[in-house]
């Protein structure tokens, strides 16, 4: 068996594909929830990990902190500068998934940031960490279908997933490039802009993902902008995920006092508003 055929088995029967397969046959879409790691300490951080899929998430995208996040916006460019501040690296972001791997086998994860860490760390190696690790996917927003030789094309023979991001900018002369080796699940940032800022109207997403799914066979999550339950049953009406990043991170951010410290209760108050997020998205063709 070639390695291309073995790694796209790898692809079709892994975490992210038998995940959507099960919202499907369930009727529902998927809540991927967002989390810097190590944010705004690894302690804290692995506790809200390990307690998201109880708490209703589907997927989780885990954020590998960076000093230059420019897609995101205020709130993750904060969690980002807290998570390194409290020692966080690539290689203690790989520990905070081998540590959930120990506690759950089903739940996929993605790791989500920029090409200049896994660059530092070395492609090769960091594939190989991320696998024995148990991540499934990587989002890496600033190597464009150009640039697939970097990375995209060695993750996916490495049987990690390449999940590719999607504008409202993406025009139908640039889909088929975008489209190209993207696997798992494909990413609709539903605003022209940063994280946790603007938020799309329904009729735009509805038209959006409609637009994709006449390119793609793959999963559709939308996200960017989504900060509410309501929010998020809006997109899952139409879409086969809703990401949702800032106003978790935000929620985590409003527990820290003024010193810095972690306030009592505050992991289980993340997790409680994920969990009234993953009931919207429950709830949303019922």
């Amino acid at each position: 068996m070639s390695a291309a055929v073995k790694s796209a088995d790898i692809l079709a029967d892994g975490r992210i594909a038998r995940r959507f397969n099960a919202l499907k046959a369930e009727g529902r879409a998927g809540l991927v929830s967002f989390i810097t790691a190590g944010d705004p300490d690894p302690a804290t951080s692995q506790a809200v990990l390990n307690g998201l899929p109880a708490a209703g998430a589907d997927l989780i995208e885990l954020g590998m902190p960076f000093t230059d996040p420019m897609a995101d916006g205020p709130a993750i460019q904060a969690s980002s500068l807290r998570a390194l501040k409290a020692g966080m690296t690539v290689r203690k972001t790989l520990d905070m998934v081998r540590g959930f791997r120990e506690r759950d086998a089903d739940t996929p994860i993605i790791l989500m940031g920029y090409f200049n860490p896994i660059h530092a760390y070395g492609v090769e190696p960091f594939l190989a960490a991320a696998r024995e690790a148990g991540v499934d996917g990587l989002i890496v927003v600033d190597l464009p279908p150009e640039e697939d030789e970097e990375l995209c094309l060695p993750a996916v023979a490495a049987g990690v997933s390449f999940v590719r991001l999607t504008t409202p900018t993406t025009d139908e002369a640039r889909m088929p490039a975008v489209m190209r080796n993207t696997s798992g699940f494909v990413y609709y940032v539903s605003i022209a802009g940063i994280t946790g800022t603007a938020s799309a109207s329904n009729t735009a997403i509805d038209a959006a993902v409609a637009r994709l799914k006449r390119h793609t066979n793959l999963p559709v999550a939308v996200g960017f902008g989504i900060k509410t339950p309501d929010q998020a049953a809006e997109v899952a009406r139409v879409a086969d995920a809703a990401v949702v990043g800032s106003a978790i991170v935000t929620r985590l951010a409003d527990g820290i006092d003024a010193s810095g410290a972690v306030k009592p209760g505050t992991v289980e108050d993340v997790l409680g508003f994920v969990g009234e997020l993953a009931e919207g998205v429950r709830a949303a063709r019922g």
